[in-house]
Formats: C-alpha cells, structure tokens, sequence
C-alpha cells in the first residue's frame, strides 16, 4: 500500500531529475560543438570537464550523495584501465565521479548516440563500439590502445551490457585486458554496488535519492605479463569485483 502512495510522487521527483537533465545538457551544447572543433586532445579533454559539471550539479540537484571509499588507491600521475561492473543508466554518471580526471575516455555502445542530443554530446565524448561486429570491437581497442599510448586512461565495462542474470557479475569480454597488457598499463577495478538501488536497470523511472559507493579496489599490477596471461589476468580481476560486490552488500545478488 505504501508504494502505491509513493508512486505519483515518484513520478513527479523522476520528471523533476528528467528536466534538470535535458536543461544541463542543452546548457553544454554550445560548448560541446566548439570543443569537439578543438581536436581529440584538448578539445576531448574540455568536453570531459563541462560534463563533470554538469554530472556534479546534477547528481547534487536530484539528491545523490556520492560516497568514495579508497580513491587513494588512484595515482594521479599514471594511466590506467579502468573497469567497473555495469547493472545501471546511472553507472554512467557515476563514470565521471569515479575517474575524476580529464584525460581518459570512455568505452561505450554505439546505439546511444542514436538518441537526440545526448546522442552528439555522446558521440564527441565516447569512444564507440558496436559489440554485435567483431570488426568494430578491434577497431575500437585499436583507439584505446592508441589512446592510452598517448598518455591517457581508459574506461571500460568489461560485461559490455547490464548484468541481468542475479549474479554478482556476467562474463568478462576480453578487450579492457588485452589493452592492459599490451600497453603494461595497471587495471584500477571500481564498483558503483549501489546504483542498481539508485536507478533499477528496466525503466529510468525508477531513480530514486540516497547515497550511491564509488568504491576503488587495489590496483592489479601487469608488468611483465604477455598474451598468455589474458584469461589469468580476466579471472583474477572478476574474482576481485565478485568478492567486492558481495562483501560491501550488492543487493542484485540472488546467488
């Protein structure tokens, strides 16, 4: 009966969240298109930092109380490959409140810029992949690769999509692994192990205010490993974020 109450006013509070997140993103825009004009780099790099004002004003505006636990784990000085379980639209958000630098770019579907407006600002930010073609996701860890070869970090959800199955994680794609090591660049496992309370993954009208974990677990070293090492490599930081999830209370978990 509770719920029932609740429902009418949780649809006002998600077109209240909705609203201020069409406004934020007209208000950048302008500045997007003149960036993405600038270059990858430095115009990449600006177009990176409008967008985490917009995604702190936002997140402040609707009531999310972003929590780090850890973020000393991180050197500002080194790249990475970021990698972070996926259950939720707001894992995207909290992308840019869990790597909060500039320089690094983001893995992302390509079918997301097929949405009006956000799809532009998305396109100039992210680099994209269609994870349906074999040919587009070597194309795109080719990029990241050259990417991280010119100094910046990477983002990437390593189950691709969003983890449906009641389980802690979904299988590991191999892309974020086989970039760390041919590059010799650390992985730096994140869990957003709230965001599935947040914003359930079925309908956006689900968000909801409260306090959503960016939680950094220990950096995992690859120096020294080689093409044989990938699936070591891949296990070991699945079984990290699985242990993790648990451990700090990941409700999806059915099993």
């Amino acid at each position: 009966m509770r719920k029932i109450w609740l429902n009418p006013f949780r649809l006002l509070y998600c077109l209240y969240a909705l609203t201020l997140f069409i406004t934020g993103m007209l208000c950048i825009l302008p500045f997007v298109a003149i960036f993405s004009l600038q270059g990858a780099g430095k115009g990449g790099n600006r177009i990176y930092h409008f967008c985490r004002w917009w995604d702190d004003a936002w997140l402040f505006l609707v009531g999310i109380r972003i929590r780090h636990l850890s973020p000393e784990i991180v050197d500002p000085a080194r790249s990475y490959v970021f990698v972070s379980n996926h259950i939720s639209y707001l894992d995207i958000p909290m992308i840019l409140q869990g790597v909060t630098r500039d320089t690094f770019r983001i893995l992302g579907k390509a079918e997301m810029a097929r949405i009006p407006v956000f799809g532009f600002i998305y396109s100039r930010a992210v680099v994209m992949v269609d994870r349906s073609s074999i040919r587009d996701r070597s194309r795109s860890v080719r990029d990241l690769k050259t990417l991280v070869c010119d100094g910046l970090s990477v983002f990437i959800f390593p189950e691709g999509t969003f983890n449906e199955t009641g389980m802690p994680l979904k299988t590991f794609y191999d892309g974020a692994f086989r970039i760390a090591i041919e590059m010799q660049t650390p992985i730096q496992p994140m869990l957003f192990p709230d965001t599935y309370d947040r914003m359930h993954y079925s309908t956006i009208f689900s968000l909801n205010p409260g306090s959503s974990r960016v939680i950094y677990l220990p950096t995992i070293e690859v120096a020294g490993m080689g093409p044989d090492d990938l699936e070591a490599l891949k296990e070991r930081v699945f079984r990290v974020m699985e242990e993790g999830l648990r451990s700090y209370g990941a409700t999806w978990i059915k099993a």
